[in-house]
């Protein structure tokens, strides 16, 4: 069950920036569920096999160069999904960044008795 919350709060923080950033364009709220579906799929099973494949430069950059790896990771997204388009790879950088705020203020309300002990 939380694992529907999760997503269904992720697609509300797509299709909201969606609306907020003039780069990044999604078809509907049904496109935004698809879009965080399929983000958390690419995050769960591409994003460790980047990450490892890319850690001398990560190393390097001190950890910036994940934004681009995060970017990489929306605009394959882009590519698979026709209800979702960003720009460029900026749009995707500035989407990533404010997807995961928003992400963390929302999932910050799902906390538990339990976990705020």
């Amino acid at each position: 069950m939380n694992l529907i919350i999760k997503l269904l709060l992720n697609a509300l923080a797509v299709f909201v920036l969606a609306n907020v950033l003039s780069g990044v364009q999604v078809d509907g709220y049904a496109s935004a569920i698809i879009v965080a579906v399929v983000l958390s799929i690419l995050n769960l099973l591409v994003k460790p096999l980047l990450v490892i494949l890319t850690l001398p430069i990560t190393i390097v950059t001190l950890g910036l160069f994940l934004l681009v790896i995060n970017a990489a990771i929306i605009l394959f997204a882009d590519k698979l999904i026709d209800g979702f388009s960003v720009v460029n790879i900026w749009w995707a950088i500035l989407f990533s960044i404010l997807l995961s705020i928003l992400q963390s203020v929302l999932h910050s309300f799902m906390k538990t008795d339990k976990e705020k002990v």
